[in-house]
């Protein structure tokens, strides 16, 4: 007598590619496929910049370069994981599995956050301020400790959608999706955020030029941003409050998404964000998102951290119910 177990391999990519994340994240010197669509972006950027001028001529760039970057990031990561498989099923297993733990920041978010309240606590104030300006585009050179520590807990819960339950969000469609995966949609939304984040600007060069990325990525994460304030409220054990403050603070943020995220983490920590940020000497009012109960700490921070682990590990929780029926047991006599 003997068991046979057949296991859909999805339920292996998902805590495979999360625990590389976890431990490992993106190694120091290894080529990252962010850092290549950014090679992309910027070489195709610099080219339309300097032979096109006129806003509809960049306009009609900015269109090619986004279908372009974001197509065929999905494409070559498809192309990528059926040659491994192909090859071999544990090799398109390692494969997969390394390509969706690079699409996300986990743990890239909790080395950034160290890295700035490391000095921070030390009473380094000049290095804090330092380091913070690698992750920010606000001014850092004035900044007090409770603005550095506001603008650390801004960057980890405007990205933990963007760099993580976004890009996870994708991987499971794409998993659903027959002959798919999870890679695909994930490394193409990732090239959409990347798009965003280096030419999404409404300033001067980039006004014409980003403006179709910073659209699609505004619509690609619309739904995984709403997912993720909905699992805030379940996680925090506060629903009510935090989709009160939500629905009052957020739709005063011109984003139509980071605004959700940082005000439901807020809600959820009892702080506050939002207030005057200074870029390039330009002071820019933001608006106050949720309620000042207490203070930002080096503590509320990484409580924010833990809230996104939460939400990542509740979503794959969620995604393995949906793909047991694929674990198949037979016994044989």
């Amino acid at each position: 007598m003997y068991k046979h177990i057949s296991i859909n391999p999805t339920v292996s990519v998902f805590p495979i590619a999360a625990l590389l994340d976890y431990l490992i994240g993106d190694p120091v010197g290894w080529v990252h496929p962010v850092q290549m669509m950014g090679w992309a972006i910027a070489g195709y950027t610099q080219l339309v910049l300097a032979r096109w001028k006129t806003p509809i001529a960049q306009r009609s760039a900015g269109i090619v370069l986004g279908v372009g970057l974001i197509l065929g990031s999905g494409l070559m990561g498809w192309l990528v994981v059926e040659l491994a498989r192909q090859t071999h099923n544990w090799l398109g297993l390692a494969v997969e599995s390394i390509l969706l733990a690079s699409c996300f920041a986990a743990r890239s978010l909790r080395l950034a956050a160290t890295a700035v309240l490391s000095p921070l606590q030390a009473k380094e104030l000049e290095v804090a301020r330092s380091v913070l300006s690698r992750y920010v585009g606000r001014d850092t050179a004035n900044l007090s400790e409770p603005e550095i520590l506001r603008a650390v807990l801004e960057t980890v819960t405007e990205n933990a959608t963007d760099g993580v339950m976004a890009p996870l969000f994708y991987a499971l469609v794409g998993a659903a999706l027959p002959g798919v995966g999870s890679v695909p949609l994930a490394l193409a939304y990732k090239a959409a955020s990347t798009l965003d984040s280096m030419v999404g600007y409404r300033e001067a060069p980039y006004t014409y030029l980003g403006w179709f990325g910073a659209r699609v990525e505004d619509i690609l994460t619309w739904v995984p941003c709403r997912l993720t304030v909905l699992t805030i409220m379940v996680v925090s054990g506060k629903p009510l409050q935090v989709w009160r403050l939500c629905q009052r603070d957020a739709p005063d943020d011109p984003s139509p998404n980071s605004g959700w995220s940082e005000c439901a983490y807020a809600a959820a920590l009892g702080v506050q964000v939002g207030g005057v940020n200074w870029y390039q000497g330009v002071a820019k009012q933001k608006p106050l998102l949720g309620d000042s109960i207490r203070p930002i700490t080096p503590q509320v921070i990484d409580q924010a951290l833990q809230l996104t682990r939460y939400c990542f590990l509740l979503w794959l929780a969620v995604a393995f119910l949906l793909v047991a029926p694929g674990i198949n047991l037979a016994v044989h006599s």
